[in-house]
C-alpha cells in the first residue's frame, strides 16, 4: 500500500490535533467539513479500503464503531449523527486509508440515501 496523508498523521509525522486516540485509531477533524460536526476515525493499521480488510481485522473494525459512538457522545451529537465509510473512488473515497466519517449538527434527513427514497 502506498503511504497516505493519514499514515503520516497516525505516525505523528504531520502535526494534527487528535480529538481522541488509542493504540488502534485516532480521531481528527475533517479539513473540508460537510457538516457542522465532521470528524474522521482513522485506524493506525493502513487498510486501503473496507473491502481490503481481512478476517483478522474484525476486532479492529468493531473497535472503530465503538469509538464512533464514544466520540459522538463526547462531541455532544450522540443522539443524531451519520456514520459514513466511502469505499473506492466511485464510492467517494479520496484517501486510500480506511476511515470513518462522523457527520452531525444539521438535519441529515435532507441528505436521504437512495435506498431511503424507495
Amino acid at each position: 500500500m502506498a503511504d497516505t496523508i493519514f499514515g503520516k498523521i497516525t505516525r505523528g509525522e504531520i502535526p494534527t490535533e487528535f480529538l481522541y486516540q488509542d493504540e488502534h485509531c485516532i480521531v481528527i477533524r475533517d479539513i473540508q467539513p460537510q457538516a457542522p460536526t465532521h470528524v474522521l476515525i482513522i485506524p493506525r493499521k493502513p487498510i486501503p479500503r473496507l473491502v481490503d480488510s481481512l478476517p483478522e481485522d474484525q476486532t479492529l473494525l468493531g473497535h472503530l464503531l465503538l469509538v464512533a459512538g464514544k466520540v459522538a457522545d463526547q462531541l455532544g451529537v450522540g443522539d443524531a449523527f451519520r456514520l459514513v465509510i466511502n469505499n473506492g473512488e466511485g464510492g467517494g473515497q479520496t484517501v486510500f486509508h480506511l476511515h470513518l466519517h462522523i457527520l452531525a449538527g444539521r438535519d441529515m434527513a435532507e441528505c436521504q440515501l437512495v435506498s431511503d427514497l424507495n
